[in-house]
C-alpha cells in the first residue's frame, strides 16, 4: 500500500508540474531585472539570486490552470532539512498590516520557532491547504502522535480565480511539497502566484538574494515573495507606474467613478538567512522587508495583508524540540545585524521586481490580469538612468555576470 501511495503521489505531482509549465510556457520569454539592467542596491546576489542560494532552503509549486475560472495554486517552502518538528528551526513573523489569513502566526510569535514547512495559496484555500500540510508532515519520518502548526500565508487571487469552490486540496499541497527542490525557483504567474497582481499588472512568484562581503559576516540572505498588492510603482526611483498611467487613486485624481477598482490587496514575504540569529533577531529582521516593500511604492493599504516569515537555516541555531538540559547555540550580536537589514531590503525589492517582470497575462471567466509592457518600461527606466548602476556606480563590477539578457 505504501508503494501504492509513492506512486500516485509521484504521478500527481508530476501532473500539476506539467500543467504549471505548460500553461505558463511563456513566462522563460521574460527577463527577470538584472536581465534588463535593473540591479537593485549595492551587495552582490548569489548564484542563482534566488531565496534557494540560502542553504538549505527549497521551493516547489503547483499551479492549477483549469476551466474558465480556476486560476491559482500553492508554493512550498522548507526551511531546512531532516525532521522540523523535533529540531524547529528558529523564526518570526512580523505583521506589517493585518488583514489576511495566516495560519500559525501566534505559536510561531510565542516559541519563535517553525515546525512545519511554509505554503503560500489563495485566500479561501488556507484551511484545506493547512490540513494537507498536517496530513504530509505526519507521513514524515520520525513523527508520532503530536499536534502540529502548520504555517500557510495567502493573498487574494480572486480577479481571475474561483477560491470559493476551494481548489487547492491535498493533491496541489503534496505536488509542490514533493517538487521542492533547492535549484533555480520558477517566477511569475506560477503556484501561489497564478492569479496575482501587484499595482494593477499580473504579478506573481518573485524571489531575490544577497551574499554579504566576508568581511561583514559572508552570509546569505533570500527573500520569496507572493504579490497580489497596490500603489505606485517604483523602480530604482523611476516612477514607472505614473509613466504607465496606473497608480494608486487615479480614478480620483481623474475625477471618474470608481468602479471594481482595488487599490488593497497583500503580499506575503518569505525571508531566509544562514546567519546564526535567534527569534529576536529574525524579528528586527523581518521589520525591514517592509522597507523593501515600501521602496517598490506600496505604502501597506488598510485592506492590505502584509507578513513577513523570517527563519535562520543555521544548523548551529536548531535546537531540540526536548532536552532536560540547557542547550546553548551561537548569535550574532545586535552590532553585527545592520547588514543583514540591508540585504533584506535590497533583496525584497528585487524579488518584487520579478515577480513583476516574469508574469505573465491570465485570463479568466472573472477577468483578466495584464502582464506589464516590458518594452515600454524600459524605455522608462532609460529615461530616469535607473537601469545599469552596478556598472556605473561604485562599488562596480560585483555583478555583471548575472543576467543574460538585455532590453536596451
Amino acid at each position: 500500500m505504501s508503494f501504492i501511495r509513492s506512486a500516485i503521489t509521484f504521478f500527481v505531482s508530476v501532473f500539476f508540474l506539467l500543467a504549471g509549465s505548460i500553461s505558463m510556457a511563456s513566462d522563460d520569454q521574460r527577463p527577470r531585472a538584472r536581465d534588463i539592467g535593473l540591479a537593485v542596491g549595492t551587495f552582490s546576489p548569489g548564484p542563482l539570486n534566488a531565496i534557494t542560494d540560502v542553504e538549505h532552503v527549497r521551493v516547489g509549486h503547483a499551479t492549477r490552470i483549469e476551466g474558465e475560472d480556476i486560476r491559482t495554486g500553492v508554493t512550498a517552502i522548507i526551511p531546512g532539512p531532516g525532521n522540523l518538528y523535533t529540531h524547529p528551526v528558529p523564526a518570526w513573523i512580523h505583521v506589517g498590516n493585518g488583514y489576511g489569513k495566516l495560519i500559525g502566526e501566534t505559536q510561531v510569535r510565542e516559541f519563535g520557532e517553525i515546525e512545519t514547512p511554509i505554503l503560500l495559496t489563495c485566500t479561501l484555500c488556507v484551511w484545506s491547504a493547512a490540513n494537507a500540510l498536517k496530513d504530509w508532515m505526519y507521513q514524515q519520518p520520525g513523527m508520532g502522535e503530536h499536534t502540529l502548526n502548520p504555517i500557510v500565508g495567502e493573498t487574494n487571487d480572486s480577479r481571475v480565480n474561483n477560491m470559493w469552490v476551494d481548489p487547492v486540496r491535498g493533491r496541489e499541497v503534496s505536488a509542490a511539497l514533493d517538487s521542492a527542490t533547492t535549484g533555480p525557483v520558477t517566477e511569475g504567474s506560477v503556484g501561489a502566484g497564478a492569479g496575482t497582481q501587484a499595482f494593477g499588472w499580473k504579478g506573481g512568484i518573485g524571489t531575490s538574494s544577497r551574499v554579504l562581503p566576508s568581511e561583514l559576516g559572508g552570509y546569505t540572505v533570500g527573500v520569496l515573495v507572493q504579490t497580489n498588492f497596490g500603489g505606485t510603482l517604483t523602480m530604482n526611483g523611476a516612477p514607472v507606474g505614473r509613466e504607465l498611467g496606473d497608480y494608486a487613486y487615479r480614478r480620483e485624481f481623474e475625477a471618474a467613478t470608481r468602479t471594481d477598482d482595488r487599490e488593497d490587496g497583500s503580499i506575503m514575504m518569505v525571508v531566509a538567512t544562514d546567519a546564526p540569529l535567534n527569534a529576536r533577531s529574525l524579528e528586527r529582521l523581518a521589520m525591514r522587508a517592509m522597507m523593501g516593500l515600501a521602496r517598490t511604492g506600496s505604502f501597506a493599504h488598510n485592506g492590505s495583508g502584509d507578513y513577513v516569515i523570517a527563519f535562520s537555516t543555521n544548523q548551529d541555531v536548531r535546537r531540540p524540540r526536548s532536552s532536560r538540559r540547557p542547550v546553548t547555540t551561537p548569535e550574532l550580536v545586535n552590532e553585527s545585524m545592520s547588514p543583514l537589514f540591508a540585504a533584506t531590503v535590497e533583496a525584497t525589492e528585487e524579488a518584487i521586481y520579478n515577480a513583476i517582470l516574469k508574469a505573465t497575462t491570465v485570463e479568466s471567466s472573472r477577468g483578466r490580469l495584464e502582464a506589464i509592457p516590458l518594452e515600454d518600461t524600459v524605455t522608462i527606466l532609460k529615461k530616469y538612468n535607473a537601469l545599469h548602476w552596478d556598472e556605473t556606480l561604485p562599488p562596480t563590477g560585483r555583478s555583471a555576470d548575472i543576467g543574460s539578457g538585455d532590453i536596451r
